[in-house]
C-alpha cells in the first residue's frame, strides 16, 4: 500500500509526549552521522499497538514490522494502520512572527492564514549545542504539559548548524537586491525602511563583496549592475537613495530581472543570492509564485542562486512571499523598524547569505508501543511524503550557518508506557558536493519526565509559549495550552528570568492578543491513535 503524504511543520524544537524525542548531542539520546549511502533504513508505517503496557522500546525498523501472525488474505486489503511517521522539510523562516507582532502593535489580530507556529518558535534563541564542522547536531528535551484529556507532554527536537563565521571569515557575497518601488511602498515603514536597510548593509559589507540593484513597479529596471564594494560605496549609496515610489506591483518582472542580473554578475566561489524586498502585494503581471519561478528555474538550478525574502509593511502579501522563497530554495523574514533591519543585515547576515545544507528534511518515527498519539505543531506548508524522505530529488529546506530549527510535538504516551519513544533523523545534501548525510537521535520515556512550567529549562518554556501563542492565534486548541492571559503572565516571568528583550516583546504581543480577543480561552480536544490532523 502506498503511504499517504503527511507532514507537519516549526524553526524550530519538537514537542513530544511523555518523554520523547531525540537527542544527538545532548544527554539522554544517541546520535550518529553517516553518508546517506551507508546503512539506509526504510521505515515503514507502524501497525497499531495492541496493548498499553510497558516496553523496553524497539528500533524504528522494529516499529515497521507487522504484528506476529498477521497475514494478508488473498484478494483482500488490510485496513490502513495509524501513521507513526512524521516527515517534513526544514524551515528557518521567521516572517510570520515578525508580521504578527507588527499587526498586533497596530491593534489588529493577524489573519489565521498568516500564522505559522514554527516561525514563531524559530524566532527565539534555543541554546542548542552546535557541531564543529558542517552538518547538524540533534538535541532533545521536553516536559509534561498535562491536559484535561490525558497526561500530554511537549518535546523539543532541536537541529543546529555550526556557528556563523565572522564577517572576515565568510566567503565573498554577490547579492542582487530586487526592490519593490510600487505605490503601495510609498511610506517610511516600507520603501523608507528598505532604503535605510540597504544603507546599513552597504556599510556592513566587505570590500570584496558585490551588489547589484533592480527596482520594479509595473516594469523592472536595473539601477546598478553587479558592482564591487571597494571604492564604490558612495555610488551604491547614491543608487539606493535614488529610489522613489512609482506605480503598480509586478513582482514577476522584478524577480525575473533580478535573476538575470544575478546570472550576469555570477561569481564562482561566492555566495550568489537574490534578495527580494517588498510588501509582496502583487497586482500586475504574474502573481503566482510557481509561474514566476518557473521562468527563472534554470538560473536557480544551473547557478545555485537562492532567494531571500524580506517583507515590509502593515499590509503584507505573506502567502506570496512565503511561496516564492520556499520554491526559490531560500527563506524569508520580516522587518518593521530599523532595529530589526540591523539584526537581519548586520547580526544575522552570514546566516542569510550562506548555505550549510541543501534540501534538508527531518523524519521522526514514533514507537506505537509507547506512543498513543502525537501532533507536530506547525510545518503544514513543508509536508513531505514519508516515502520521499530519502528521495533527494524531492525538495527540502535550505539552512545556513548559525541557524537552528526546532520542531515541537504534542505527544500522549500510552498508560504505563516506558522505554523507547521515538527516533528522529535529519537528512541533508552538502551544498557543494551534493553528497547526502544523516544525523540520528532517539529518546526514552524517562528523558522528559519533569514539569514544563517552572521546570529547569527556561528556553523550553519560551519555545512552548511561542508555540501555544501561535496555535491560539490561528484558532487551534493544543492539549494543555493555557489561555492567553496566563500565557502572557508566564512569558513576562520568563522575560525577567532570561533577561532577554525578545521574550519581553513576546509577552507584550501575547497580552495584546488577549486584549483583542477579550480574554477568551480555548482548550484542546482528544483524537484517535497515531498522527493527529
Amino acid at each position: 500500500m502506498g503511504r499517504r503524504t503527511r507532514m507537519y511543520r516549526g524553526t524550530a524544537g519538537l514537542f513530544l509526549a511523555g518523554g520523547v524525542l531525540l537527542t544527538g548531542c545532548s544527554g539522554g539520546g544517541t546520535s550518529d552521522t553517516s553518508s546517506a549511502d551507508n546503512g539506509k533504513r526504510a521505515v515503514g508505517r507502524a501497525p497499531a499497538a495492541t496493548g498499553g503496557g510497558s516496553s523496553t522500546g524497539g528500533s524504528a525498523a522494529d516499529a515497521a514490522k507487522p504484528a506476529d501472525g498477521a497475514e494478508k488474505s488473498e484478494g483482500l486489503r488490510e485496513p490502513a494502520a495509524p501513521d507513526y511517521l512524521s516527515t517534513f522539510a526544514l524551515d528557518v523562516d521567521t516572517a510570520s512572527y515578525g508580521y504578527a507582532r507588527r499587526t498586533l502593535a497596530d491593534g489588529r489580530l493577524p489573519g489565521p492564514e498568516t500564522v505559522r507556529p514554527e516561525e514563531f518558535v524559530n524566532s527565539f534563541r534555543q541554546g542548542y549545542h552546535r557541531p564543529d564542522g558542517n552538518g547538524f547536531t540533534v538535541s532533545v528535551d521536553g516536559a509534561r504539559a498535562g491536559a484535561e484529556d490525558g497526561d500530554w507532554s511537549l518535546v523539543r527536537v532541536g537541529l543546529a548548524t555550526k556557528a556563523a563565521p565572522s564577517s572576515a571569515e565568510r566567503p565573498p557575497a554577490a547579492l542582487t537586491f530586487v526592490v519593490d518601488i510600487s505605490g503601495s511602498m510609498a511610506s517610511s515603514d516600507r520603501l523608507g525602511l528598505v532604503k535605510t536597510s540597504l544603507g546599513i548593509l552597504t556599510d556592513e559589507l566587505r570590500d570584496d563583496d558585490s551588489v547589484s540593484l533592480v527596482t520594479f513597479s509595473d516594469e523592472a529596471k536595473t539601477v546598478l549592475p553587479m558592482t564591487r564594494l571597494k571604492d564604490h560605496r558612495g555610488e551604491i549609496h547614491d543608487a539606493v537613495d535614488s529610489m522613489e515610489p512609482a506605480d503598480s506591483t509586478n513582482v514577476g518582472a522584478g524577480v525575473r530581472r533580478g535573476y538575470e542580473e544575478a546570472v550576469d554578475g555570477h561569481r564562482k566561489g561566492a555566495n550568489n543570492r537574490v534578495v527580494l524586498l517588498s510588501d509582496a502585494l502583487a497586482n500586475t503581471g504574474d502573481t503566482d509564485a510557481d509561474a514566476i519561478l518557473e521562468r527563472v528555474d534554470s538560473a536557480r538550478r544551473d547557478y545555485g542562486i537562492t532567494l531571500f525574502g524580506v517583507g515590509v509593511g502593515s499590509d503584507y502579501g505573506d502567502a506570496l512571499m512565503e511561496r516564492l522563497t520556499n520554491k526559490g530554495d531560500g527563506h524569508t523574514t520580516y522587518i518593521a523598524d530599523e532595529e530589526q533591519a540591523r539584526k537581519v543585515f548586520v547580526d544575522q547576515l552570514p546566516a542569510h547569505i550562506e548555505l550549510t545544507a541543501r534540501d534538508a528534511k527531518a523524519q521522526v518515527a514514533f514507537d506505537p508501543k509507547t506512543v498513543e498519539k502525537f501532533k507536530l505543531i506547525g510545518y503544514e506548508d513543508r509536508e513531505v511524503a514519508d516515502d520521499d524522505f530519502r528521495n533527494d530529488r524531492v525538495d527540502g529546506g535550505e539552512v545556513g550557518p548559525g541557524h537552528t530549527v526546532t520542531a515541537l510535538y504534542a505527544v500522549l504516551l500510552r498508560d504505563g508506557a516506558s522505554g523507547h519513544v521515538a527516533t528522529a533523523t535529519v537528512r541533508w545534501l552538502d551544498p557543494k558536493s551534493r553528497a547526502a548525510h544523516e544525523e540520528t537521535g532517539s529518546v526514552e520515556t524517562g528523558a522528559i519526565d519533569g514539569k514544563l512550567w517552572g521546570g529547569s529549562s527556561t528556553r523550553l518554556q519560551v519555545t512552548a509559549a511561542a508555540a501555544y501563542f501561535a496555535d491560539n492565534l490561528r484558532g487551534g486548541a493544543l492539549p494543555g495550552a493555557p489561555g492567553l492571559g496566563e500565557l502572557a503572565t508566564r512569558a513576562d516571568e520568563l522575560a525577567r528570568t532570561t533577561e532577554d528583550a525578545s521574550v519581553a516583546k513576546l509577552a507584550t504581543a501575547i497580552a495584546e492578543a488577549d486584549r483583542l480577543k477579550g480574554g477568551r480561552t480555548e482548550t484542546g480536544t482528544g483524537a484517535g491513535e497515531g498522527e493527529m490532523d
